[in-house]
């Protein structure tokens, strides 16, 4: 290392967070989707008058369904996602190899369009073109907004949203698993789950944690009332 670049990574003051291998949407998705999936179903069933077995068979069932639906079209959305982007860097690179002055040409007009002059830009992309590895790359990020050699992984992002919405799922079903058979105190744990995986998220983002808590508190909220009314309205209806 360069005395240039320890004195570079010296002044540096910042780290950022890795969020390249796919895991951090499907988590986060998978863990809000599992609360309040569960919530609502465990609100549900319980505002129909549903026994306690019910509620853990109902809420059960919703987790492993749920879990298993999540993570299979988390591995498929990212892996057509992957695909996708092959397709692109193959069409990229036909086209530098059939008209690579007119590649060259697009390039120089998305540098100065970013500010740089125009002599600046043709020098710099006529030193990228002198690779062609490094000229896909380059038109693909540029053109596309994605990094063809950096792109999440399908089985990483199916696996943390399985985790994820299983965790999730389980909050509104622990007093019934635990003995005790209270709709409230399932509803109140699963909306502290809520609450605090907000402001989990909170962390990655630049938004307050209490701010991020009581939103994600607020969309469980809006959810459970609406299948706890649904439930009830059944429930009334069957016994009447």
């Amino acid at each position: 290392m360069t005395q240039v670049d320890e004195t570079a990574q010296n002044e540096v003051g910042h780290t950022h967070n890795d969020l390249s291998g796919g895991w951090l949407r499907p988590a986060v998705f998978g863990a809000m989707d599992g609360l309040v999936t569960n919530i609502s179903l465990v609100a549900g069933v319980g505002g129909g008058g549903a026994s306690a077995h019910v509620i853990v068979l109902t809420g059960m069932a919703g987790l492993v369904a749920g879990a298993f639906s999540m993570a299979l079209g988390e591995y498929a959305s990212v892996q057509t996602q992957n695909d996708s982007v092959k397709a692109e860097v193959a069409v990229e690179r036909r086209e530098l190899r059939e008209n690579p002055a007119a590649e060259k040409a697009e390039l120089v007009q998305m540098f100065t369009e970013m500010g740089l002059t125009e002599s600046t830009a043709a020098q710099v992309a006529e030193e990228i073109h002198a690779d062609e590895e490094l000229a896909v790359r380059v038109h693909i990020e540029q053109e596309l907004g994605v990094n063809p050699d950096d792109q999440p992984s399908p089985l990483v992002a199916a696996i943390s949203s399985f985790l994820c919405f299983s965790i999730g799922a389980l909050f509104p079903l622990l007093p019934f698993l635990l003995g005790w058979e209270s709709l409230l105190a399932g509803l109140a744990i699963g909306g502290i789950g809520l609450f605090a995986a907000g402001a989990v998220v909170a962390r990655f983002t630049t938004r307050q944690w209490w701010f991020n808590g009581l939103r994600q508190l607020l969309f469980g909220v809006i959810a459970a009332g609406a299948t706890y009314l649904v439930g009830m309205l059944i429930g009334v209806a069957a016994a009447g």
